[in-house]
């Protein structure tokens, strides 16, 4: 019970607000400390008392009960951005101190103006008109008696919008207030009215979204003095699953002071016919002031250890993260030993992919498998080659065609070399797009894999990347060339000549010849099935070569043969030729060739009267020096920040209550 006599009362709020000052003053100004340096925009949630409640609960009369000040009032939402109260109990102070703290500016004020200037603040935060605003605002009160206590303030609960509000504001509110409520960090002060059933108030069932068991709400019934029938056994029953429990308050009547409204509201809870019933600790606002400062305190001391360890996380990672960005370069020097640590390091992972076929840094990016890649192609390229001679439809018709046209006055046993060469130059044009399409695949592939390991190795360096994605293409290009070249001249040479030393032609043009007295003797005899079956070449129509000479349908079948024969030596050449020769070049612009075309490229630039590529990696992009600069700010508020933590840790007393 408290005492009646006005200066009873407030000897009982200096002591309640000063019993915990050797200890909670320190673990108070720590954290303040930590809010005031934004750690939170780190990430790191900070031990915070949050107060919430629907529209005309009494969230105000509360705040402004505690504090001893006045805030602002009116029709509508008046708290339009969080406030940040931090009350500070200063017994040497005559004259309260109290300021306000928004957009990087701290602006003195008085009690009796404490309204007015929480107004103009909040109308430079959120605009003049009614609606709200996340960024907030932190009001200091430092004055005699008042305890220590920090705590937010949010914007009331509506869900019908009034003139000048967004059509949305209950969903904005709503999410002001889960963002403030749903750190483990926070304490939840849910403000109810007597008046009302707790079940249908909108801020427990936002409360209970986020605290389901309640272990971190404590609620303050106010205006109890307007509805006292049955709010013992509201509190008593906790239909609403309130954890910390209930502390029931009488809000302040017309202009009552403070010492006065708490006499009032002593004397009521004391002689009320119903309200006396109601526990003696769960009444008045020294008790909640009390209750508050406990919970603060063991809130604080619970939650400073994994402060500590988010804050050392945070600084390793920020740290390492700095570590990791690209040295910023101060001489030609220091862009030379990059520039050719990044040439060093292409080489050896292209030499590794391409050449080695080791893929220890590639194990799931089987594209990036470059030798197995390339032997893919090769195989796919093998394919589309016809790997036996091209037939017409009229078996030997375009043999017997070109023999007739290759006519001359000689022995009649030697086949002309000029009808073999015309028909062998007719199907090596038919598939000289093939090597043409392999190589042009192969140095596709070749241009992506390069520039994707010269892009990884100078990401940090844009100017770099710049000259060697150039050079890279440049090289690659007059790479393809030259392979184009190469098959030009295969093709070509080809073409001009017949000949092999492969043993393989001679056996297969006899072993296909020992079927032509068979053959023969199907044309010659017409009682003989149309169809042959001729190994090596399949089942061929021979009906329509009964109406031919049979001198020239046999040289035909020679022609045939020879055809057959080579050709498989030629197609043998057109696959093992283009095969080394790619192997080669690979191997020639991995080792030899991509250094010296990107060093020219960067050394001597390739911009006319620009920079070279050397000092042009001096510049660094904007957003490398934003992050380098925004790494250094976090860096340097995350040390700070644990300096602080570290100084009160040792502080703490292990019987914190």
């Amino acid at each position: 019970m408290f005492p009646k006599e006005k200066n009873g009362i407030t000897a009982a709020v200096n002591a309640l607000a000063s019993s915990y000052e050797s200890h909670i003053r320190p673990l108070l100004d720590a954290v303040d400390r930590l809010r005031h340096l934004k750690v939170m925009e780190e990430g790191i949630n900070l031990p915070t008392i949050v107060v919430v409640g629907d529209q005309s609960s009494g969230k105000s009369s509360v705040l402004e009960s505690l504090a001893g000040i006045s805030l602002p009032r009116g029709q509508g939402i008046c708290t339009r951005v969080p406030l940040i109260m931090r009350l500070q109990d200063d017994s040497t102070l005559s004259t309260p101190v109290i300021y306000l703290e928004y957009k990087d500016k701290r602006v003195p004020t008085s009690e009796s103006h404490i309204a007015s200037a929480i107004e103009i603040a909040t109308g430079e935060i959120a605009g003049s008109g009614k609606a709200i605003s996340n960024s907030p605002l932190t009001l200091v009160v430092r004055k005699k008696g008042v305890p220590d206590l920090t705590m937010v303030d949010l914007p009331g609960i509506t869900r019908v919008p009034v003139h000048g509000q967004p059509e949305n504001i209950y969903e904005q509110i709503a999410d002001i207030i889960k963002q403030y409520i749903k750190p483990q960090e926070s304490i939840i002060l849910n403000v109810l009215s007597a008046s009302v059933d707790f079940s249908t108030c909108e801020s427990i069932r936002m409360s209970q979204q986020v605290d389901r068991s309640g272990e971190r709400t404590l609620a303050v019934v106010t205006k109890a003095d307007k509805s006292p029938e049955g709010l013992l056994e509201k509190v008593t029953a906790d239909d609403v699953n309130i954890g910390l429990g209930y502390v029931c308050v009488r809000n302040r009547v017309g202009e009552e002071t403070y010492e006065e409204a708490r006499i009032a509201e002593a004397e009521l809870f004391e002689s009320h016919p119903l309200l006396r019933r109601i526990d003696k600790s769960i009444c008045g606002i020294p008790v909640l002031a009390q209750r508050l400062v406990q919970i603060q305190a063991q809130l604080i001391a619970k939650c400073l250890p994994d402060i500590v360890r988010k804050i050392n996380v945070k600084l390793s990672h920020n740290e390492s993260e700095l570590d990791d960005m690209p040295q910023h370069l101060s001489s030609i020097g220091e862009a030379m030993r990059v520039f050719m640590q990044v040439l060093i390091r292409t080489r050896e992972t292209l030499r590794k992919l391409m050449i080695r076929g080791e893929y220890d840094n590639f194990e799931e990016e089987k594209e990036m498998h470059g030798a197995a890649r390339l032997v893919d192609m090769l195989n796919q390229y093998k394919k589309e080659l016809p790997h036996d001679f091209p037939m017409k439809e009229n078996f030997l018709m375009e043999e017997i065609s070109v023999l007739e046209e290759a006519r001359g006055i000689g022995l009649s046993n030697f086949l002309p070399r000029t009808a073999f060469l015309t028909l062998l130059q007719r199907k090596i044009k038919e598939i000289s797009y093939t090597p043409k399409g392999f190589v042009n695949k192969v140095w596709d592939y070749m241009e992506g894999m390069v520039l994707r390991i010269l892009d990884k190795e100078s990401e940090n360096y844009p100017p770099l990347q710049a000259f060697t994605r150039r050079a890279a293409r440049n090289l690659i290009e007059k790479m393809r060339r030259r392979s184009l070249q190469t098959v030009k001249e295969m093709i070509e040479m080809e073409m001009v000549v017949d000949y092999t030393s492969n043993p393989d032609y001679m056996k297969t043009w006899t072993d296909l010849m020992e079927q032509r007295e068979k053959f023969m003797e199907f044309l010659q005899n017409p009682l003989m099935p149309m169809v042959m079956n001729i190994k090596g070449v399949g089942c061929v129509d021979v009906g329509h070569l009964r109406q031919r000479h049979e001198g020239l349908a046999e040289e035909a079948f020679d022609l045939k043969m020879r055809l057959v024969a080579y050709w498989r030596c030629v197609i043998l050449r057109l696959v093992d030729v283009l095969a080394l020769h790619v192997m080669y070049a690979v191997k020639n612009l991995v080792e030899n060739e991509l250094d010296y075309e990107v060093m020219n490229e960067v050394v001597n630039g390739a911009c006319g009267s620009q920079a070279n590529g050397l000092e042009r990696m001096l510049e660094e992009s904007p957003a490398t020096t934003a992050k380098r600069e925004r790494l250094g700010k976090s860096i340097s508020l995350l040390m700070e920040s644990k300096e602080v933590v570290a100084k009160i840790m040792d502080k703490i007393s292990i019987n914190v209550v």
